[in-house]
C-alpha cells in the first residue's frame, strides 16, 4: 500500500496507468473512479494524463484480444498481481500506439517491473522475455470460420455477448455493433435551453472546442476534445456533459410547463435537470435510494440553475406508492437501473462484468419499479421508460410484460426534432449515430 502511494506521486504516466489497472483488473474497482483519483494526486502534465488515460481504457477495452496475444508466450505461472496488468498494458502499447517505439515500451515495462515487484522478484526477466517475443511475432487472430470466437478475440467481447448480439441482429450487424463499441466516444454536451444557445456555441468556438450540432438530438453539440468540465461554461451551467442518445429521453415528453413530474431513478441528475429546464411553475421530485447520490443531483441542479424547481427524496422507487399519493404526478420518468450494455464505449469493463443472467434479474427490478410508480400517474399522464442498454430482456420485454399487466396504459408514438418513433418504442444502436446505445418507450395512461 505504501509502495502504491509513493508511486502515485511520481511523474510517470505508465506508473499511474499500472496502478489503476491493478485496482480495476485485480481488485474490481471502477476504471473512471480509480483513474480520476490517481490522476488527481499525480502532478502529471496534460499530455501525460492523456497517455495514462489512453493506456488504461485501451487496455481494458482490448483485454480479451491482448490476453489472446500473450497466452502462448507466458510459459510460467504469474503470481505477483502487478504482472498481468503490466503485460497487458505493455502489449496494448506495442500493438495499438504506433507513435510509441517498442524499445520505449519495453524500457518502461522493465522499470515498472522493478518498482512494483517484490525483492528478488523474477518479474523483470519474465516481462522482458514475453514482450520481446511479442514484438518479434506480432499480432495473431483465431480462424474466421469460427466467427463467434474470431469476433470475441478481434473486438474483445465475451463469447456469450457475441452470441447474444448475433441472436438479435445477425452476424453482419453484430460485426458493426462490436466494432463501433471500440471507437472513441464522442465529447457530447447538452446546451441548457435556459441560456442563449447561440452565445454558448460562440463561446465554445472561441475556446477552441469546435462544436458541431448532433445529427441525433436537439440542443446537443459534439466537441473535438474533452476538458469541458473545467471550463467556465460548465461551471456557470451553460451546458452539461450528456450523451446525445441520453438527451432524447426527456424530449419525448410533451411539456406544458406547470406539471408535477416524478424522476423515479434520478442520480446523478442529468435528466432531472433537463426536465426542470422545461418547467416554469412545475416541480420535479427526484428519487434515489442513496442520500449520497441525491447530493450529486442537488449539486447538478444548483450548477445548472434549476435547484428551485427540484426536490429530492431518498427512497427506493419500488416503495414510491407507499410514500406518494395515487395520481400525484402528470409525468413520470423511469430511467431504470440496467446492465449498461449501451455504454460499452465509455465503460469498457462492463463487457467483462455482466452475464446473461444479469439481464433477467435486472428486468425483474425494472418491471417492479414500473409497477410501483405507475399508479402515481394521473389520467392522460405520460410515463417514459428508458435504459442505457440494448438488451431485449430489459427493454421491449419489460414493456410487453408491463402492458399485459396494465391494460389501461398504451404505447404513445412520439416525434422529436431529428428522430421519431411510430410505435412508441425507440432503440438506438451504437453503430447508427456513434452514440451510446439507448432505449426509450413512451406510455400514456388512458383516462
Amino acid at each position: 500500500m505504501l509502495r502504491e502511494k509513493k508511486l502515485s506521486t511520481t511523474k510517470s504516466a505508465r506508473a499511474i496507468a499500472l496502478e489503476t489497472l491493478i485496482r480495476v483488473l485485480e481488485n474490481g474497482s471502477y476504471s473512471n473512479i480509480s483513474l480520476n483519483n490517481n490522476l488527481k494526486h499525480s502532478n502529471l502534465s496534460v499530455a501525460d494524463q492523456n497517455l495514462a488515460t489512453k493506456i488504461v481504457y485501451g487496455t481494458i477495452q482490448y483485454k480479451i484480444y491482448l490476453e489472446y496475444q500473450l497466452h502462448d508466450l507466458i510459459k510460467s505461472k504469474i503470481t505477483e498481481k502487478y504482472l498481468k496488468p503490466l503485460l497487458l498494458m505493455s502489449a496494448y502499447q506495442i500493438l495499438f500506439l504506433d507513435k510509441v517505439p517498442n524499445r520505449a515500451v519495453l524500457d518502461e515495462a522493465n522499470k515498472l517491473a522493478k518498482q512494483f515487484g517484490k525483492k528478488h522478484s523474477s518479474g523483470f526477466r519474465l516481462v522482458n522475455g514475453i514482450l520481446r517475443s511479442l514484438t518479434r511475432r506480432g499480432p495473431i487472430l483465431p480462424d474466421k470460420n469460427d466467427l463467434v470466437n474470431y469476433l470475441s478475440v478481434k473486438e474483445s467481447f465475451p463469447r456469450w455477448l457475441v452470441e447474444y448480439f448475433i441472436s438479435l441482429w445477425g452476424e453482419a450487424r453484430t460485426e458493426k455493433i462490436l466494432a463501433s463499441y471500440n471507437e472513441t466516444a464522442k465529447n457530447s454536451v447538452r446546451l441548457s435551453i435556459l441560456q442563449d444557445e447561440e452565445k454558448t456555441v460562440a463561446a465554445l468556438k472561441q475556446a477552441g472546442y469546435e462544436p458541431t450540432p448532433s445529427k441525433l438530438a436537439a440542443n446537443v453539440a459534439i466537441l473535438v476534445h474533452g476538458g469541458i468540465a473545467s471550463s467556465s461554461l460548465f461551471k456557470q451551467g451553460k451546458l452539461t456533459i450528456q450523451d446525445e442518445a441520453a438527451s432524447l429521453v426527456v424530449d419525448a415528453f410533451d411539456f406544458k410547463g406547470n406539471e408535477k413530474v416524478l424522476d423515479a431513478c434520478s442520480a446523478p441528475g442529468g435528466k432531472t435537470v433537463q426536465i426542470a429546464e422545461h418547467l416554469q411553475t412545475g416541480e420535479v421530485t427526484a428519487l434515489d435510494i442513496h442520500d449520497k447520490k441525491l447530493r450529486l443531483v442537488q449539486q447538478n441542479t444548483k450548477r445548472m440553475n434549476v435547484a428551485d424547481k427540484v426536490k429530492t427524496v431518498a427512497i427506493d422507487a419500488r416503495k414510491a406508492d407507499d410514500y406518494f399519493s395515487k395520481q400525484q404526478f402528470a409525468k413520470i420518468l423511469v430511467d431504470a437501473p440496467c446492465s449498461g450494455l449501451g455504454l460499452l464505449r465509455r465503460k469498457p469493463e462492463i463487457r467483462y462484468t455482466k452475464s446473461k443472467n444479469d439481464l433477467f434479474s435486472l428486468a425483474k427490478i425494472q418491471l417492479a419499479i414500473l409497477n410501483h410508480v405507475s399508479c402515481l400517474l394521473e389520467n392522460d399522464g405520460e410515463l417514459i421508460y428508458s435504459t442505457c442498454t440494448i438488451s431485449k430482456e430489459e427493454d421491449e420485454d419489460v414493456i410487453r410484460k408491463f402492458l399485459a399487466a396494465h391494460p389501461d396504459f398504451a404505447l404513445q408514438p412520439f416525434k422529436l426534432e431529428k428522430i421519431s418513433s411510430k410505435t412508441g418504442m425507440l432503440k438506438i444502436l451504437p453503430d447508427e449515430y456513434g452514440s451510446d446505445g439507448f432505449f426509450i418507450a413512451k406510455l400514456k395512461l388512458r383516462g
